[in-house]
């Protein structure tokens, strides 16, 4: 078994740390700081395409702070795991370069990539995030693996630059990423950060047409700002997902 894999002390530091987990995404949820400030009612021009002139991000290339690093930091470093206190077995997932110093990560080879390994383990003791955290999407282990056999670069690019096209949002094609990239990794499972799961359409919904998830996710005053600890979401993607909320949050 690769290093990565816990040796049996490290399943009973494991356990240890889900005391400590019950804290990593404890917050507010999306529930506004107070009740009488406004949700926020403006609105998404279909079709806007305004951009911020920057280098445009390539469809084709995974880049890790945008893609990569959101999923990570989700659902691999939070306390009692491999955040930069706990640092389980020696893995901190915090940056592009803690993940290539600690993360065991060979580009342009997933067989030597424990990373990508730990993520598609059959015997669910064995599986990266551990149980009872669900396992990463096979589109978000998919993006990881593409990401190493691209070269595993920390390449960047503009998320706001160019062309940002909000007409005809999908929640399956365009909004349940965004969601599964940046939420879920609190608001997801048997006990979701301040009680709201996000893994599914009804439970995205629900707070979209509150308006707390647009509330949360624009830093609106008066809302905590979501995701919560990391930074904001690309302009492009907010707008996307105000597009779906005025279409009427379809579920397409």
């Amino acid at each position: 078994m690769k290093e990565m894999r816990l040796s049996n002390y490290w399943i009973l530091l494991f356990f240890a740390g889900n005391i400590l987990l019950s804290f990593s995404c404890k917050h507010n949820g999306l529930d506004p700081l107070d009740d009488d400030d406004p949700i926020g009612n403006d609105t998404i021009p279909d079709g806007d395409t305004t951009g911020t002139g920057g280098v445009p991000c390539d469809p084709s290339v995974v880049y890790f702070d945008l893609q990569i690093l959101p999923i990570l930091q989700s659902r691999c470093a939070f306390s009692g795991c491999h955040n930069e206190a706990s640092a389980a077995n020696g893995v901190i997932l915090t940056s592009y370069q803690k993940v290539m110093q600690t993360g065991d990560v060979t580009p342009f080879n997933l067989d030597e990539s424990d990373l990508y390994e730990v993520l598609i383990e059959d015997d669910v003791e064995d599986r990266m995030p551990r149980s009872p955290n669900p396992a990463l999407s096979q589109d978000q282990i998919n993006l990881i693996a593409t990401w190493i056999l691209q070269g595993a670069q920390n390449l960047t690019c503009d998320a706001n630059a160019g062309q940002c096209d909000t007409q005809n949002m999908s929640f399956a094609t365009n909004i349940r990423p965004i969601i599964q990239n940046n939420c879920q990794g609190c608001h997801s499972g048997t006990a979701p950060s301040g009680g709201i799961n996000l893994s599914t359409y009804n439970g995205v919904a629900a707070v979209a047409t509150n308006g707390r998830l647009y509330g949360a996710i624009a830093r609106q005053p008066g809302f905590v700002a979501m995701p919560f600890g990391g930074n904001q979401l690309p302009q492009c993607s907010i707008d996307k997902i105000k597009a779906w909320i005025d279409a009427g949050v379809p579920n397409n």
